[in-house]
């Protein structure tokens, strides 16, 4: 049985990126056409290992470069429906504003706790702030990209969250909503577990882990 949980936190433990990213343009007025098609390129770049080098995503979500640096540039590309470049300070924090807790995926984290599985939260930063009131609850360790030099999908990240946790890979599950991170941590021999919907996740772990990790309704 799975005897430690790592697993991400925007679009897993919060609400979708999607949803935040459509209330962000809507409040800031962002040509949505335009900030998919730069995101694209980005992010594609980021996450398919582009043979042509970095971009500003890796840098910043390594903490190589200034959350202030790196709205600069995305607002540089950017258009607001008024035909100019959006305000970059504060553009990230914007941006994320949207991300709310889901609270059965919290939730099955304690449980998973009470029944003596290890948690690591493992979450590629954009020098976003995170709510971390209830971490003591939830997590064993915690990784942020930003705070240790790496990120997702790098072999080195998954390495460092094992070696926190004191266990192998073959003790863990890893849970993301990016299916470059799953891949990556599989080819480690992680289990890797997409995470689409929290009641299809929870299902999941639960037969991983071998009890139940939901509340009594």
């Amino acid at each position: 049985m799975v005897k430690g949980v790592i697993i991400d936190w925007g679009g897993v433990l919060t609400t979708g990126l999607a949803e935040a990213i459509e209330e962000w343009l809507a409040a800031d007025r962002i040509d949505g056409s335009r900030y998919r098609d730069v995101m694209r390129e980005l992010i594609l770049h980021a996450y398919e290992g582009a043979a042509d080098g970095e971009n500003t995503i890796h840098a910043l979500e390594r903490g190589e470069i200034s959350a202030a640096d790196f709205e600069l540039d995305l607002a540089a590309r950017l258009l607001t429906l008024d035909g100019v470049p959006p305000v970059a300070e504060g553009l990230l924090t914007r941006m994320f504003a949207g991300f709310r807790p889901v609270e059965s995926m919290n939730d099955m984290l304690r449980h998973a706790r009470a029944a003596g599985v290890r948690t690591c939260l493992l979450s590629n930063s954009w020098a976003n702030d995170y709510p971390r009131d209830n971490w003591p609850d939830l997590f064993d360790k915690i990784v942020i990209s930003g705070e240790v030099g790496m990120r997702k999908p790098e072999p080195r990240i998954f390495h460092h969250a094992l070696d926190l946790l004191a266990l192998t890979p073959a003790d863990c599950v890893f849970i993301d909503d990016i299916q470059a991170n799953i891949t990556a941590a599989q080819s480690l021999g992680i289990h890797g577990l997409h995470h689409t919907t929290p009641t299809t996740t929870i299902t999941h772990l639960e037969s991983l882990i071998g009890v139940p990790l939901r509340s009594a309704s």
